[in-house]
């Protein structure tokens, strides 16, 4: 069984930085993509960041391009979101997940990914 494991998430002020980690585990763990999600209080989830696995082209929502990076390190099975110039409106749980064997629809549909993690909440403020 596959298991994504976050952490990094905290209370930080407007204009800090966060780096979140996501450490997969599991024998069969072999994605195609791996990415990040988020949902504030109150609001719809909403895709944040995606990876693909092998080659490492990444894929941003426009919300949040110039300022989350994604990366990943393939030998220690990690997915890592480096969050620069935090706003309030940031505030929210981030999940992890991974897509490898459900239809694809997209790297930004949440359909798309087979597994996810528990969430790492980030609060900003301001």
């Amino acid at each position: 069984q596959v298991q994504l494991v976050e952490s990094g998430g905290g209370l930080v002020q407007a204009g800090d930085s966060l780096r979140l980690s996501c450490a997969a585990s599991g024998r069969t763990f072999s994605p195609s993509f791996m990415g990040w999600f988020r949902q504030a209080p109150g609001k719809e989830r909403e895709f944040v960041a995606a990876i693909r696995w092998s080659g490492g082209s990444t894929y941003y929502a426009d919300s949040v391009k110039g300022r989350f990076t994604i990366s990943r390190d393939n030998a220690k099975n990690k997915v890592y979101l480096q969050i620069d110039s935090l706003k309030p409106e940031d505030t929210a749980a981030y999940s992890c997940v991974a897509a490898q064997f459900k239809i694809w629809r997209g790297y930004a549909n949440p359909d798309t990914y087979d597994y996810w993690g528990q969430g790492t909440q980030v609060t900003v403020s301001s």
